[in-house]
């Protein structure tokens, strides 16, 4: 390739990054406020999260077609080719944050005209913000070609599912004290699992990064939460151990 053509496969792998960054801060975004809706009972910022998460879905199909168009002409190899990739794998994993971020939105706007339940919101609130901060980490991350940052997000995998079972617990404690908070509790049950999902796409996120960076893929077993007894595990389906006399 002549230098000309050299310079303007380089501005288009940038550009690609530099999409994916954008899009990356739009999910980030769509996250933060869903979780906010939630504990402000902001039914405006609620739709405003529902509308804007077809700008992230229009960014995720452009991305695609860029990065399609982009391996079709310029046959990337080695890091190029991994770069490629690995922009179009993100745009995947935030395009289904987006949509995850649009359900909590959403089942916000169902919890808007009910009874408050403040200890409960606040820990929505707890574990929304946890993960958002995971998120942002991981998306930092990647604009800085940072692996230690993407592994240390990696690393802490188990924090979120820890926060999620500790939460499913305290639903279902309510529930079974309250049948008359069962409607609610399972709105925000639903809005703990799209969060625990949201914090496996930034896991996604981090193995991708490393794939990118070094050309291999991740092996080894992700950090997993081992309930104690006592403790709810959601993806098991251990109930708490009764109480001994």
């Amino acid at each position: 390739m002549n230098q000309h053509t050299v310079k303007a496969y380089g501005d288009e792998l940038n550009q690609l990054t530099a999409e994916v960054a954008r899009m990356g801060g739009l999910a980030e975004a769509q996250v933060a406020d869903a979780v906010e809706s939630v504990a402000r009972r902001d039914i405006a910022l609620a739709r405003a999260v529902v509308e804007r998460d077809a700008k992230v879905d229009a960014m995720h199909r452009d991305i695609e077609r860029k990065a399609i168009r982009l391996i079709a002409l310029r046959q990337p190899v080695a890091s190029d080719l991994r770069k490629t990739l690995a922009a179009m794998k993100l745009s995947t994993d935030l395009e289904r944050t987006g949509d995850l971020a649009k359900n909590i939105a959403k089942r916000a706007l169902s919890l808007a005209e009910a009874e408050p339940m403040q200890p409960l919101t606040r820990s929505i609130e707890r574990m929304g913000k946890l993960v958002s901060m995971r998120l942002r980490d991981v998306l930092d991350a990647y604009t800085a070609s940072e692996i230690d940052r993407a592994m240390a997000v990696w690393a802490s995998d188990d924090e979120v599912d820890e926060h999620y079972n500790a939460l499913f617990r305290e639903l279902l404690t309510y529930m079974m004290g309250d049948p008359r908070t069962i409607s609610a509790c399972t709105h925000l049950l639903f809005m703990a699992k799209n969060l625990e999902r949201i914090g496996d796409h930034a896991t996604n996120i981090a193995e991708v990064i490393h794939y990118e960076i070094t050309g291999d893929e991740m092996t080894g077993e992700r950090p997993r939460w081992t309930p104690t007894p006592g403790d709810w595990d959601a993806d098991t389906g251990h109930l708490p151990t009764p109480p001994t006399n």
